[in-house]
């Protein structure tokens, strides 16, 4: 695996996978599935309902054509429970269940996407905002880090993938260096090491060092955390509703209106030949 599971736990501080048994939303004839982690979470006094949305087994099956639909299938059903709320003649509190960040990661293999991730990416990036994150960093040298991140952000450029694009606007001028680490090289630990002046940090043991996952000179863990969680929790909401959710009401909406066109003319059409006949 790519560590997504410790990097979740280690982001909000908590076992997200051990409090409940996943609810399994969608199954496909593949062995991806798309899992759902409910769980309450309460930092300074401020409360969050997270849902985290798993899809263990994705991009390990032999033939992953088409795999993607599973994914592509649960945002447009949150986008479609949100627009039967918002539409209903009595009009309630929608809860929101829609999908507002989606962490892509992406293997460290220092090759560049894959295929199968350009194709995913392609697919979902005008549904979701993507925050593509190298998993496993520590497997690489930061030469080798810098270099993935180039051809990758080429690669995405090159393929005209939109990610997520945090704005400068939301953070001080000082914190600006957060934004030039994506794609993100992260670290995972649900563990603390004890390091030589006797500080207890979260971190990995290696016969090499320690790698600590909250020093930004190891890895990007701290950016990553700080940006979705402490400055654009909210823009990452309100780009959803903007942006990605209006294109899909929009999408939604004008069907309706081609349907019921074409239901007027055909209605027209049986009514001039039931005259024609008389």
């Amino acid at each position: 695996g790519l560590g997504k599971s410790t990097l979740v736990n280690s982001m909000f501080l908590s076992d997200i996978y051990a409090r409940e048994n996943p609810v399994t939303d969608t199954v496909s004839e593949q062995t991806l599935r798309v899992e759902t982690h409910h769980t309450s979470l309460e930092e300074n006094g401020v409360k969050l309902s997270l849902t985290v949305v798993d899809t263990p087994g994705f991009g390990e099956a032999v033939d992953n054509s088409e795999c993607w639909e599973p994914i592509v299938e649960y945002i447009d059903d949150q986008f479609e429970k949100y627009l039967e709320g918002e539409t209903r003649v009595e009009r309630v509190e929608v809860p929101d269940t829609r999908v507002h960040a989606c962490l892509y990661f992406i293997a460290p293999t220092g090759h560049g996407l894959k295929p199968l991730d350009v194709e995913v990416m392609r697919r979902i990036h005008n549904k979701v905002n993507i925050i593509p994150v190298i998993g496993k960093a520590d497997s690489c040298t930061k030469r080798e880090i810098s270099l993935f991140k180039t051809k990758i952000l080429d690669q995405l450029s090159a393929h005209s993938i939109h990610i997520y694009d945090f704005p400068s606007s939301e953070l001080e001028p000082q914190l600006h260096w957060m934004r030039e680490k994506l794609p993100f090289g992260v670290v995972g630990s649900n563990t603390c090491v004890t390091g030589e002046d006797g500080s207890r940090t979260r971190g990995r043991e290696y016969p090499w060092g320690t790698v600590n996952i909250e020093d930004k000179d190891h890895c990007d863990f701290l950016a990553l955390r700080n940006l979705v969680l402490a400055h654009h929790m909210q823009d990452l909401k309100e780009t959803t509703h903007s942006t990605h959710y209006e294109n899909y009401r929009c999408h939604k909406l004008k069907e309706m209106v081609d349907t019921q066109g074409t239901k007027i003319k055909l209605n027209m059409e049986e009514t001039s030949e039931n005259e024609k006949t008389r």
